[in-house]
């Protein structure tokens, strides 16, 4: 059983990394590859490992805090590991677990994959399995290094196009990765507006 790799995350994929273990490649499915897009040198990924009939695949998390969360999630009724990794895209593991407190249905089936009844489920299986799992600890690991870089980012135009973007419904999971897209396109700067429009250019062409 593994329970966590560490090394440097060599490749990047919309839903995994290949993290270089003494130069073994693992294939790791995670909620938002392209964090990791701004770390370097070698990363800790807490690992849940699942073995089927036809394979044999891994999770992996920031922090072990958010492996437990994974766990969680996969413990109630109709979610299985790719509907868990697809919550965890759609919303931060803070606000996940404050909708699951104040059960908040409307939130719970915005995220993707979950309908009213599994929200419910979400609720009744989970309120009160989470009190370990609180909103300090989820700060630690790759979430405050990516915190960091993301402080020095904040004064930028882009913050605020990233703000209209996501209230027009965008995970953060996409707007990492359009802006990882252009960083490497050179069409990172400029006005507010214009960020939008290159980044929605890339979101339409993205679906």
């Amino acid at each position: 059983m593994i329970d966590y790799l560490r090394g440097p995350v060599v490749h990047l994929e919309p839903e995994y990394v290949v993290v270089d273990v003494q130069g073994i490649g693992y294939r790791v499915f995670c909620p938002n590859p392209y964090a990791f897009a701004k770390l370097e040198g070698p990363v800790t990924v807490y690992i849940h490992y699942q073995t089927r009939e036809d394979a044999t695949l891994l999770f992996g998390f920031p922090t072990r805090e958010e492996q437990k969360l994974f766990r969680k999630l996969i413990e109630v009724s109709g979610i299985g590991p790719r509907v868990a990794l697809g919550i965890l895209t759609g919303g931060t593991p803070d606000q996940l677990i404050s909708a699951i407190y104040q059960e908040n249905i409307t939130f719970l089936t915005k995220l993707p994959g979950i309908g009213k009844k599994t929200a419910q489920r979400m609720i009744l299986d989970l309120r009160d399995k989470l009190d370990g799992l609180s909103a300090v600890s989820m700060q630690t690991g790759l979430f405050a290094v990516a915190a960091e870089a993301q402080a020095a980012e904040e004064a930028m135009p882009w913050e605020e196009a990233r703000d209209g973007l996501r209230a027009l419904g965008y995970t953060e999971a996409e707007l990492d990765r359009v802006w990882l897209t252009m960083k490497k396109e050179g069409a990172d700067t400029g006005p507010v507006d214009v960020l939008m429009k290159k980044a929605l250019g890339l979101l339409y062409i993205a679906k």
